[in-house]
C-alpha cells in the first residue's frame, strides 16, 4: 500500500508540473490535485486515522490548490488574448531624441536604438529641421526609415 501512496503523490506532483508547461487549461492540474488528495487520504487511513480526519486534512489543501490553479489559468488566458507589442508599427507614437539633424535624412534614438529618420509631411516646410538633442515623435514607419515631427510639451510629460 505504501507503493500506491508514493505513486499517487509522485504522479500528482508530476501532473502539476506538466500543467505548468503544457496548454491543457487545467485538465492535468485537476487530475494531479485529485491524485494527491487520494494519496493523502489513503496515507492517513493506512496510518490509523479515520476517513473524516483524512478528508479534513486533504480537502482544504485541495481547495487552496484548485484556487491557485484557477487564478493561473485565468492569467494565462488573459495573456494569450493580448496582442503582441512588437514590430515597426509599435514605434508609431514613441518619443525619440535627434542624434543627427534631419536635413533631409538624419538619425534618432528610440529606447537605445538608432533609427534613420526624416521630417514628417505634417511639419511645416518653412520651420527649421529638428536639431541634435531635440525630442521628436514617430508619425509613420516606411521600411527602416521613420517619419518624425517635433514633440509637443504634453507628449514629453508622460
Amino acid at each position: 500500500m505504501t507503493a500506491l501512496i508514493f505513486a499517487l503523490l509522485v504522479l500528482g506532483s508530476a501532473l502539476l508540473v506538466a500543467e505548468a508547461h503544457l496548454p491543457t487549461y487545467g485538465a492535468l492540474g485537476l487530475t494531479g490535485i485529485g491524485a494527491i488528495v487520494v494519496g493523502m487520504v489513503i496515507a492517513v487511513v493506512e496510518s490509523g486515522g479515520s476517513v473524516a480526519l483524512a478528508l479534513a486534512l486533504a480537502l482544504p489543501l485541495a481547495v487552496a490548490t484548485v484556487a491557485v490553479l484557477v487564478i493561473a489559468v485565468r492569467k494565462a488566458l488573459a495573456v494569450g488574448r493580448r496582442r503582441a507589442r512588437c514590430g515597426a508599427d509599435e514605434l508609431v507614437g514613441h518619443v525619440g531624441v535627434v542624434r543627427r539633424p534631419l536635413d533631409p535624412l538624419g538619425h534618432i534614438s528610440i529606447d537605445g536604438e538608432l533609427w534613420r529618420a526624416r521630417r514628417s509631411w505634417a511639419e511645416e516646410d518653412d520651420a527649421p529641421a529638428p536639431r541634435a538633442g531635440e525630442a521628436v515623435v514617430v508619425d509613420r514607419v516606411q521600411g527602416l526609415t521613420l517619419s518624425v515631427r517635433r514633440a509637443e510639451e504634453w507628449e514629453l510629460e508622460g
